[in-house]
């Protein structure tokens, strides 16, 4: 009957210890995959952001086995407050969903149930201590200590495998003028480097759709005292969007339209992702949120700027009457808000 009792109140700390270790996990995974993936351009201070979530709940998961009542504490903490953080940030966003929070919380929400868990297992630590089990309890604390550190090492060490190879042999001529690219049943001159491509702004972004397609409405510019109501439309950008007024040479927005320059359409950007300079022959079938390509595309010129932060594309085509298409690098066709604006989505102008 003790030995029963035993082995259930070890039961609390085990799943502290196993849900704390899969947590880490699924950071380490999300955040070097990330670092491959979108972060990897510049100096490592751009890279070392998407390590820092894998790096805390490893931190938290080898202090709370260490100390459970204690590191349970802190875990309880940690998780409420990234939770508030977290779906707060989604509620300004307008993304807070059911879906959402179920994806989440596995994520979040969870470490305060673990951080309780932990707390019990402090208790059970003590009553060993005080049954003078010391030696027992000192050998399963190091095993758990070793799990702990080896199962994320393992995954960030798989996924560098993974992503070296194509990372190592990134193409970049370091040429950002105006190129011609032949690609998958289209040729178009995509604009060099200036307002018609990537123009990052003073908050460290670029332009959302929605300003990108409301430029020519005056007063003409990306920051208006009053923006038009609701989103713009796909007539919009073609009326009034910031590459109607890009110079012929592509180096300066005019006062006036030009009319020789255009945002490109969702086909043709994918028709004109490339690998190692050369067509990844890419096609799309108008519905599919990924490309079929002959070869898988990366983030090479010349149509990327691998030293630059965005690895999506903005088209001229919008997906709802909220939402607009972008494509990513590696062929990835996706959407989102029109009025969403950050370092991640670019956009380039073309012409004929």
């Amino acid at each position: 009957m003790k030995k029963n009792t035993s082995e259930r109140s070890k039961l609390p700390g085990q799943l502290a210890m196993g849900l704390m270790i899969g947590v880490t996990a699924l950071w380490t995974f999300w955040g070097v995959a990330e670092m491959y993936y979108e972060g990897w351009w510049g100096s490592w201070l751009n890279r070392l952001p998407y390590l820092i979530p894998g790096t805390v709940t490893l931190f938290l998961a080898l202090l709370a086995i260490r100390w459970p009542s204690a590191g349970g504490v802190i875990v309880i903490v940690v998780g409420a407050g990234f939770t508030a953080w977290w779906w707060g940030m989604a509620a300004v966003r307008r993304e807070l969903t059911v879906g959402r929070v179920l994806v989440q919380a596995p994520l979040s929400a969870l470490l305060m149930v673990i951080g309780v868990l932990f707390v019990f297992e402090g208790r059970r630590r003590k009553e060993l201590i005080a049954h003078r089990q010391m030696p027992e309890l000192t050998r399963e604390r190091n095993r758990w200590l070793m799990v702990a550190v080896a199962i994320p090492s393992l995954i960030a060490l798989g996924l560098t495998v993974y992503w070296a190879p194509t990372l190592l042999a990134r193409v970049d001529d370091g040429y950002r003028g105006a190129r011609r690219i032949q690609g998958n049943g289209v040729s178009l001159v995509w604009a060099p480097s200036g307002p018609g491509w990537n123009w990052q702004q003073s908050w460290g972004g670029y332009p959302s759709w929605d300003s990108l397609a409301w430029y020519g409405v005056p007063p003409v510019g990306l920051d208006k005292p009053t923006k038009p109501a609701g989103h713009a439309t796909a007539e919009d950008m073609m009326a009034t969007g910031l590459c109607r007024f890009l110079s012929d040479d592509g180096l300066e927005l005019m006062a006036e339209p030009q009319d020789v320059w255009r945002m490109p359409t969702t086909d043709e950007v994918i028709g004109s992702l490339v690998r190692h300079g050369e067509s990844a022959g890419c096609t799309w079938d108008g519905t599919s949120d990924r490309a079929t390509c002959v070869i898988t595309p990366d983030k090479e010129t010349p149509l990327w700027a691998p030293d630059q932060y965005p690895i999506y594309y903005w088209t001229g085509d919008e997906f709802s009457a909220d939402e607009a298409y972008f494509v990513s690098y590696r062929g990835r066709v996706g959407q989102q808000p029109k009025d969403w604006g950050n370092p991640r989505h670019g956009y380039r102008c073309v012409r004929r």
